[in-house]
């Protein structure tokens, strides 16, 4: 199931130290819109193994802070709140999946 990452429930996800895929996006982006479907997809496959899911950088303002996010789509692959790998563009899906394989 895909998660919505919020500046609310970053903490709460983060602690688990499980490895997280987080897409920061804004509805208003195209590139942002084709990448969700792949993001969705990424997210039911590795359901109970990653936290996968979204942040909207137009609602969540202190997490785009935190990781320096200026670029949308971003992809950022974490274990806990350490950054282990990032994307920046609307990449193939298998760019993705090897990125978030390698912190599992």
């Amino acid at each position: 199931m895909e998660i919505l990452f919020t500046d609310q429930n970053f903490a709460e996800y983060a602690s688990q130290n499980k490895p997280m895929l987080i897409d920061f996006y804004a509805d208003w982006c195209g590139p942002c819109r084709h990448l969700a479907p792949t993001v969705e997809e990424l997210a039911k496959k590795y359901e109970g193994k990653a936290l996968i899911g979204k942040c909207n950088v137009d609602e969540n303002e202190e997490l785009v802070a935190r990781f320096g996010v200026r670029n949308i789509p971003a992809v950022f692959f974490l274990v806990g709140e350490e950054i282990k790998d990032k994307s920046i563009g609307a990449v193939p899906a298998n760019v993705l999946e090897e990125k978030l394989s390698a912190i599992l």
